[in-house]
């Protein structure tokens, strides 16, 4: 369902909630807290709800201490981002004793799931609002039903929604997400995401446009496409086109900044998006493209739709016609069932590829999914050697790769201060290759060309020329 927002209803709502802390708080400065556990689509949506709070007078700490309001926005892909959250939860009860008119929110992913939805409200009593992802666009109202009628609110939805107009506020005053579309309908047998975020829905092109657009004019440098499987935008919409023509269309908008897009499913990685990707000269020469295992009987099982030579043909043919493209990709370790010719067939989809780095994981169940149903058959020490291995062959064709960029010259975005110290800054190249150099603070936000000079396991270093 996709709605268009009415900015007089808005604006009204921002009054009356605005109104609403104030007499709640004695007219003091309402100070919120939002902070935000998992993926990209889960930063969107907190900047969504700063946005919200700041449409009604709040202003933003980093501190949980110092805040009025508290969000968390939660991740429920894995059991260890959970257990982070619950973790979390547990230590605000003193805060909230001591200050009873703080109101607690708890929202996302974890929330749109029935049983860790019970289970939050019933062992944290001290949780104000607890709300899923599909009544984001409802926050507003959901404290002012809160605020005005003094009870707990717990609500959910299924069907998804993208609201139009709801005001954002963003993290970064040069980097941007867009959602160009929610939900999934791949239905991985481990992954959760499809339950907890929906199925899938795309958002008009003509509104992606008018929002880069207007990010464009105010000066972003990288605009990032987030959805849960861009690849397949626009295919359950008459007149939308497909990825490849948005693409097209925002390429088309002037200015001088860079396209992101993740996350891309291989098997709606067709040879139409790598060619666009090719002639559009704003599209980052970055493909994320999770393959997961290297085992056609595990990816099978996995439910993903490809299998291994497939896989390794779309990456052979995106770097045929972008020869400076870098691919990253993720591995899961130890799915049920998994064997050692399984593993070892991973292994060597790892070192064919020659990915330019990996994200690695041991298989979580979560409960809802297809693989929950298999036995967790794998033991323990196995996975974790599994996935040693795997990161030791990355970590290798790592050190090569860095070993090559010495020398070579990059067009970076300066994203701020580099772990480095000493006046060092780091920016990203297109291509995704972190690279840290000397420079001054007003360099953030901007393009710099740097030169490589010395290797490194996760940023290299370089120097600035002209």
């Amino acid at each position: 369902m996709q709605e268009k927002s009415n900015p007089k209803n808005m604006q009204e709502q921002s009054v009356r909630l605005r109104a609403l802390l104030e007499r709640r708080f004695g007219g003091k400065q309402v100070n919120a807290c939002v902070r935000t556990f998992g993926c990209q689509a889960n930063v969107s949506d907190s900047e969504h709800i700063k946005g919200a709070l700041e449409a009604s007078g709040v202003r933003f700490t980093d501190r949980e201490s110092s805040a009025d309001i508290i969000v968390y926005n939660t991740c429920a892909i894995r059991e260890h981002a959970e257990n982070r959250v619950l973790g979390n939860i547990g230590a605000l009860k003193s805060q909230k004793a001591s200050k009873p008119a703080m109101i607690l929110c708890i929202f996302g992913c974890m929330m749109q799931q029935e049983h860790r939805r019970k289970q939050v409200l019933e062992t944290f009593p001290f949780v104000d609002i607890v709300f899923g992802t599909g009544m984001l666009h409802r926050f507003q109202e959901l404290l002012i039903d809160f605020l005005e009628q003094g009870i707990k609110v717990s609500q959910r939805s299924d069907a998804p929604c993208i609201e139009e107009g709801f005001p954002v506020s963003r993290d970064s005053r040069f980097k941007a997400f867009v959602p160009i579309m929610n939900g999934c309908d791949n239905f991985c047998s481990y992954c959760i995401v499809p339950y907890v975020r929906g199925r899938e829905i795309s958002r008009h092109p003509e509104d992606i446009e008018r929002e880069c657009r207007q990010l464009a004019e105010d000066g972003y440098k990288e605009i990032t496409l987030i959805g849960q499987n861009v690849n397949s935008y626009g295919n359950k919409s008459t007149g939308f086109g497909n990825f490849p023509d948005l693409l097209k269309r925002l390429d088309a908008i002037p200015g001088d900044f860079w396209l992101r897009f993740m996350t891309s499913h291989p098997k709606d990685c067709t040879r139409e998006l790598l060619d666009t990707m090719a002639q559009c000269g704003k599209a980052a020469r970055h493909l994320h493209l999770p393959v997961q295992s290297g085992s056609d009987r595990i990816l099978a099982l996995m439910n993903r739709g490809y299998t291994a030579s497939r896989y390794l043909e779309t990456v052979r043919y995106a770097r045929r016609r972008m020869p400076d493209l870098s691919i990253t990709s993720d591995i899961i370790t130890g799915f049920p069932g998994e064997t050692n010719e399984d593993f070892l067939a991973t292994l060597r989809l790892v070192k064919e590829a020659e990915f330019n780095s990996i994200y690695t994981f041991i298989y979580s169940p979560r409960k809802g999914t297809k693989a929950f149903e298999l036995p967790d058959d794998v033991d323990r020490r196995v996975k974790t050697e599994r996935l040693a291995e795997i990161v030791a062959a990355q970590d290798a064709i790592g050190a090569r790769r860095s070993a090559q960029a010495v020398g070579r010259t990059y067009r970076v975005l300066c994203e701020g201060t580099s772990r480095l110290g000493r006046g060092y800054y780091t920016g990203r190249a297109g291509d995704n290759t972190c690279i840290a150099f000397p420079a001054k603070p007003e360099t953030i936000g901007s393009f710099l060309n740097v030169r490589v000079t010395k290797a490194g396991d996760w940023e290299l270093e370089g120097v600035i020329v002209a």
